[in-house]
């Protein structure tokens, strides 16, 4: 097949850009995270995992894990409840909907903490009859899992809506015609055809979910050993100058990255493999 003009690129030029796009990732991406696995071994392993047993850094991890628990699986209900809506459904306010859905990747996660400290701190709208009935939201694991359920809500629903709406409506559709209920049409033809985009998006939720700090910081308290997640633990040990500690941490962090850019490109390969054979 001919190569269009666009791609006929002289062998120089070629090797130019793609020097330039490697060089640019090295010194963006490669050389920090050689850095962060440096530093939090520098001292040796036994500092490095004396590090990662301390009660606080336990306790982070373990909050970190707690928020991600729920948060991913209500982002899961509300991603396919609303790819499902958008895509086989026409109703009013549909194109608001999309739009309030992209609306955390416009809004600073800074500013989306502030707005539940003001919806549920002491002096927020609900605050007071929070505080009458003993419900504590803000400063406390309740409000760290709002905000990040809402930074994270878009990503398996922006996975999913694009990909049903290229896979349209005959096959549940067809389901539906030979007498299958709605739920078996779901779990038995639109599930399976999903699954794959489904699994990235929990992939993305998940590892956002896991490193999220600005919103989180904001409604947490920073209260150590308490309200403090893994991004957050760092942050302290950093600013105490525990940089063995901090590294520590931060290395589990860029570990969970570099996991999730290796399963990134595995699903990314079924994917195509699956579409591929579907064509």
């Amino acid at each position: 097949m001919t190569r269009t003009a666009s791609t006929a690129e002289s062998r120089p030029v070629q090797f130019g850009l793609i020097t330039l796009a490697l060089a640019f990732l090295g010194f963006f991406l490669v050389l920090p995270l050689i850095a962060v696995f440096d530093e939090a071994l520098k001292q040796g392993l036994p500092l490095f995992l004396e590090a990662l047993a301390t009660p606080d850094a336990l306790a982070a991890m373990q909050l970190t894990l707690l928020i991600a628990a729920i948060a991913v699986p209500l982002n899961i209900v509300f991603g396919i409840a609303a790819s499902w809506a958008i895509t086989k459904f026409r109703f009013p306010c549909r194109n608001l909907l999309i739009t309030f859905i992209d609306l955390p990747f416009s809004v600073s996660p800074v500013v989306s903490g502030l707005v539940f400290v003001l919806l549920f701190g002491a002096n927020g709208w609900f605050g007071p009859w929070l505080m009458e009935h003993g419900l504590k939201v803000i400063f406390a694991v309740p409000g760290m899992v709002l905000a990040t359920v809402f930074i994270t809500f878009p990503f398996v629903a922006r996975e999913l809506i694009p990909l049903m709406l290229e896979q349209g409506k005959d096959d549940e559709e067809a389901a539906l015609s030979l007498g299958a209920s709605g739920w078996q049409t779901f779990w038995h033809v639109t599930l399976p055809n999903i699954r794959w985009g489904l699994l990235y998006g929990v992939l993305l939720c998940n590892a956002r979910a896991m490193g999220e700090f600005g919103a989180v910081s904001v409604v947490s308290g920073h209260i150590r050993g308490e309200t403090n997640t893994m991004p957050l633990h760092v942050e302290i040990l950093y600013n105490e100058y525990d940089f063995v500690g901090a590294f520590a941490v931060a290395s589990l962090l860029a570990g969970l990255a570099l996991v999730t850019l290796v399963a990134k490109t595995v699903l990314e390969w079924r994917f195509d493999i699956r579409s591929g054979a579907q064509h």
